[in-house]
């Protein structure tokens, strides 16, 4: 997804950045054929709570995707981005360049101190999707306490993520199995998975720099231990906010939303 050009002094590279969204989408899309519509949820509920002009932090925010939706619907709204992920950040760098409504900072969520990185102290949103799901519950539930205490009050925090109910493990296994035959009838018509995505990336003479740096910071993806919807629910409780409970769900998703 890079077009390359003559110049007097040598090469340039221009990156169709949309090009790369789109093809963040479609990887994410393989894993979760119904992603766009826990997008849609998460708006609605942002809308109905916070108005439709929210100051909203994106939290790890990979590409963008969220911002990108919540401008497509709200365009009076403000966004921060965050996330460490040094090629998805220069993908949503490259995505929303010019675009004064967004602000992206690179930060460790692991960092005790990442929000005094943030331009803002508070936010009527924080929204966050399929990313939280490598931490540990111990983190997780620290993580937690820092959000509650950056959202104002009346304010929301969504996360949309695998969220496991370890009490119904034949259902679990049903739905995996099912879940997976799809993803390989996908894959066998061309689908592209994690892997090849980031293989891709790797070629591109400007995001192959990031992509090694990124993965000199992660390694492998490694995934966290996906406590349940209840769990996460009386976690925010204790941390908090008011109100926790689902409000979308999916055989292996859950888009969980806490209240202040």
């Amino acid at each position: 997804m890079t077009t390359t050009t003559g110049t007097g002094s040598g090469t340039s590279y221009g990156t169709d950045w949309q090009g790369w969204q789109r093809s963040w989408d479609r990887q994410q899309e393989w894993y979760m054929p119904d992603r766009e519509e826990r997008f849609r949820v998460m708006l609605d509920m942002v809308e109905a709570l916070v108005g439709p002009e929210p100051r909203v932090l994106d939290l790890a925010c990979g590409t963008g995707s969220i911002t990108s939706r919540l401008f497509a619907r709200f365009p009076k709204a403000v966004s921060t981005g965050v996330d460490l992920d040094p090629a998805l950040l220069t993908i949503a760098e490259g995505t929303f360049e010019g675009d004064r409504r967004v602000t992206f900072v690179t930060a460790d969520l692991a960092d005790p101190d990442w929000p005094t990185q943030l331009p803002y102290d508070s936010y009527d949103a924080v929204l966050t999707a399929t990313a939280l799901h490598w931490l540990h519950s111990e983190p997780l539930a620290a993580l937690y306490g820092q959000v509650a205490e950056l959202v104002r009050d009346g304010g929301v925090f969504m996360n949309a993520d695998h969220m496991i109910d370890e009490t119904t493990p034949r259902i679990n296994a049903a739905e995996r199995a099912h879940r997976h035959a799809g993803m390989e009838q996908a894959k066998a018509n061309g689908a592209v998975d994690w892997a090849e995505w980031w293989q891709l990336a790797a070629q591109d003479p400007v995001l192959a720099a990031p992509t090694a740096r990124r993965f000199e910071i992660y390694g492998e993806h490694a995934d966290g231990d996906m406590p349940s919807p209840a769990w996460h629910a009386r976690v925010l409780r204790e941390k908090g906010f008011a109100e926790a409970r689902p409000v979308w769900c999916s055989p292996s998703d859950t888009l969980l939303l806490a209240v202040k």
